[in-house]
């Protein structure tokens, strides 16, 4: 086959595609030079070390301010350019991120919130009937739905609250941010088989420090970060190798 068809064939297959990306924080280099492809509905988990971008790649994605993207960087979103985008613009083409400490929101219930973001594509009532059915699978108590966003729950709420969100919004892309941090056996069982039964056609991103996760989420592919870029990529066997041996090999050979 002919390269250039060959090469227009897999980029329509991408959901995201990350090139030259170097990004600062302040005066902090943290990723340098990242080139990468996420496949349309495939899950990825990306491990590393403490300070090795993880977390800086996803709010990168989302395009938060405070991470500075270097000029000839270049994020592409189902084929279209999204550098320079907001984060609402990036989430109205259906980008979803879930941060690591999810931020309380005073005054704005979960139902509110999504009956907002739902508003042209699903009736108040049948939104809400869904929302109830997911919290009671995710074993949430209903009271969480109705106060304030985050305010007087436990860290594994956190989280199922924010993959109810995820599953209600349906986005082409979600990013999870250490889901399973603050959240016991019981409740990380529950996340990831939720996330699984209706991962439907989204691309999944998952950064994590334990393979515990992949007990119940199927992986496609794990990217490990050292000093700000993708060093490997491999399979699950890959995962258990790094909760063997750490991460020291990894630098050893950087």
């Amino acid at each position: 086959m002919n390269k250039n068809i060959f090469d227009k064939i897999e980029s329509i297959l991408y959901m995201l595609e990350l090139k030259n990306l170097t990004i600062t924080v302040g005066r902090k280099r943290i990723i340098r030079n990242l080139n990468y492809s996420f496949s349309s509905g495939k899950t990825y988990i990306i491990m590393g070390p403490n300070g090795s971008g993880k977390s800086t790649l996803a709010k990168t994605i989302i395009g938060d301010p405070a991470y500075k993207l270097a000029p000839e960087g270049q994020i592409f979103f189902n084929r279209q350019l999204i550098s320079s985008l907001s984060p609402n613009e990036r989430a109205k083409k259906g980008i979803f991120v879930s941060f690591q400490f999810p931020l309380s929101l005073t005054g704005v219930s979960l139902y509110q919130l999504l009956r907002i973001a739902m508003e042209k594509k699903m009736d108040p009532l049948s939104l809400r009937k869904k929302i109830d059915a997911y919290a009671q699978e995710l074993d949430l108590n209903k009271d969480l739905l109705s106060r304030s966003l985050n305010e007087g729950t436990s860290g594994g709420e956190k989280k199922k609250l924010e993959v109810l969100q995820a599953v209600i919004l349906q986005p082409k892309l979600a990013i999870f941010d250490e889901i399973d941090t603050g959240v016991d056996i019981d409740a990380l069982k529950l996340i990831t088989t939720f996330l699984e039964k209706y991962k439907r056609n989204t691309t999944y991103i998952i950064i994590t420090h334990h393979d515990l996760i992949l007990r119940y989420l199927k992986m496609d592919e794990a990217l490990i970060f050292v000093n700000g870029q993708v060093k490997y990529t491999g399979n699950y066997e890959l995962v258990k190798k790094i909760e063997k041996e750490g991460y020291r090999h990894f630098y050893e050979r950087s």
